[in-house]
């Protein structure tokens, strides 16, 4: 019944904050990034994704056989923290990198470093997740814990989706040649051109406030919709005319024009460093008490057994599959319905910053909200009410900039609960295990919660893909972005609430509730103690 230090919990909360940047990094601005910067279609996107978490799932069953058969002097899961620190953070740069391929070598390219960075982050989350059910045996510790592991978690994603854009603003700026003819008090033409061929760069003020529309008449004739940036290609020494309305006294310097390429790049190298960091700071500070029984023998076929008996576990496998697919949705499409409805991509790291604190804020009040409640009802109330209230999204318009945050925010901290007591609750099932079969096997249990998460975010990516190429979008072409537009806010709105509710149905046949708990918890801690006698 270890007690754990705060160095400790937030020494292992920074594990998942270094998770978070890879975890969010990818989740949130990597589908734009292969579909506006690099130029891969979205379904194709969306079966990459499908395919390799799907695979990459299965392999986190493996890992987790090869964790609780992993003997070092530091443990069974300590170690893999430490040695995937440093290639985590390269996989990680090496998906945000474009080399100048062709079409079919732009896909072999993405599904290489896709399958390769799903592999270390495997090897590197499931002995980081099954290191909470080995610090302490007290499952109510292994709650607050979880909580720490959660602001950990979302302090990381809100680092990396407040500042991402930001950085890619500072590292993708190009110095290309502006001239402004003033036509009004606030109306201005602008002309701009660069010496190199930038594939897809961002034009706006910096302010954001001015509306652009096309002046040049080949653009004009495709869309003209008035927006407060536009995203396009570039051709050397070719000259780009917009017209400028909004802002008083617009010079030169007021202008940014961003090579979204380079920008998202040297952001994501950056980040990188920092993910490899904590990662080590994590595995300095952590310690592993559980063991097996000692009688336990190694056997790969009862412990699978075990795992396909296990109730708990088969209930939280589908939760959590679910709910990722539900949060992997949202986080996958606000970039892009920033970027395309509200035309606004900078606005999106404000919002997926309170984002992040609405996150912090729910993770901080689970574990009390746990004990009042128990896990399982808690876990359908949050279900319910998330994504009741993600789903009135569909009924704000893009100028409904305090609608839309009010809205994405309160849905956000019901969501911040999902995955706070998911991880807490597979402690639990690897506790149950133990206590009905008298053998335990915490790194194959964890293993489902990387599964569900990887298989989750592959299916949300496809669904996302899907349904932008139902509806024609293309990153790099203004009329197919802008048919595209009623798509986006369907995922942005109400198909995640639909996979939310279902969710709910589902947690309602869960078996562990907190008297079980009490009961399991205490037959395992006499049994320990004898084992000690």
């Amino acid at each position: 019944m270890e007690k754990l230090s705060l160095k400790e919990k937030i020494g292992y909360a920074l594990g998942d904050g270094a998770a978070n940047i890879a975890w969010r990094g990818v989740a949130t601005f990597l589908f734009i990034f292969y579909t506006d910067v690099f130029g891969i279609n979205p379904a194709v996107v969306g079966v990459l994704m499908l395919i390799a978490r799907f695979g990459d799932g299965i392999i986190d069953v493996l890992m987790g056989v090869i964790c609780d058969r992993t003997n070092s002097k530091y443990g069974k899961f300590r170690p893999w923290i430490l040695w995937t620190a440093i290639p985590l953070g390269i996989t990680l740069s090496l998906l945000f990198t474009s080399p100048n391929l062709g079409p079919t070598g732009k896909i072999v390219y993405a599904y290489a470093t896709y399958l390769l960075f799903f592999l270390i982050y495997t090897a590197n989350n499931i002995p980081y997740g099954a290191l909470m059910a080995v610090m302490t045996s007290d499952n109510k510790e292994r709650t607050s814990l979880g909580s720490y592991r959660m602001v950990g978690a979302f302090t990381g994603g809100m680092v990396v989706q407040g500042a991402l854009l930001f950085l890619v603003v500072y590292f993708g700026n190009i110095n290309p040649t502006i001239n402004i003819n003033k036509l009004d008090t606030k109306k201005y033409e602008v002309i701009v051109s660069t010496n190199q061929d930038v594939k897809n760069v961002n034009i706006k003020t910096k302010d954001g406030i001015a509306l652009f529309t096309w002046a040049n008449s080949e653009m004009a004739n495709s869309l003209n919709i008035p927006a407060q940036g536009k995203s396009f290609s570039m051709e050397a020494q070719k000259k780009y005319s917009f017209i400028v309305s909004g802002e008083e006294n617009l010079e030169a310097k007021n202008i940014t024009i961003i090579d979204q390429k380079r920008g998202y790049s040297h952001a994501i190298y950056l980040l990188s460093v920092f993910l490899a960091l904590f990662l080590m700071v994590t595995f300095a500070t952590t310690k592993e008490r559980v063991q097996p029984p000692k009688e336990q023998k190694t056997n790969l076929g009862k412990d699978l057994k075990d795992l396909i008996r296990n109730k708990p576990w088969i209930i939280l496998l589908i939760i959590g599959l679910l709910f990722n697919v539900y949060n992997s949705i949202k986080q996958g499409i606000v970039v892009i319905y920033f970027s395309h409805y509200l035309h606004n991509q900078l606005l999106a790291a404000t919002f997926m910053v309170g984002l992040m604190l609405a996150s912090i804020a729910g993770a901080m009040i689970t574990s009390p909200l746990g004990k009042r409640f128990g896990k399982r009802n808690l876990f359908i109330y949050a279900l319910i009410f998330s994504g009741v209230v993600n789903a009135l999204l569909v009924f704000c318009s893009s100028e409904n900039i305090i609608g839309i945050f009010t809205i994405g925010i309160i849905s956000e901290f019901g969501a911040a609960i999902f995955p706070t007591l998911f991880f807490a609750m597979l402690g639990d099932a690897a506790d149950y295990s133990e206590f009905k079969n008298g053998r335990r096997a915490t790194g194959l249990v964890y293993s489902a919660g990387s599964f569900a998460t990887k298989f989750g975010g592959g299916i949300a990516g496809a669904i996302i893909g899907f349904v932008l190429a139902a509806f024609h979008y293309n990153g790099q072409d203004a009329i197919a972005i802008q048919g595209a537009v009623p798509g986006i806010i369907m995922l942005m709105s109400w198909i995640p609430a639909i996979i939310a509710l279902i969710a709910a149905g589902v947690m309602t046949i869960y078996p562990l509730n907190q008297a079980k708990m009490d009961e399991i918890t205490i037959e395992l801690n006499n049994r320990r103690a004898n084992e000690l006698a």
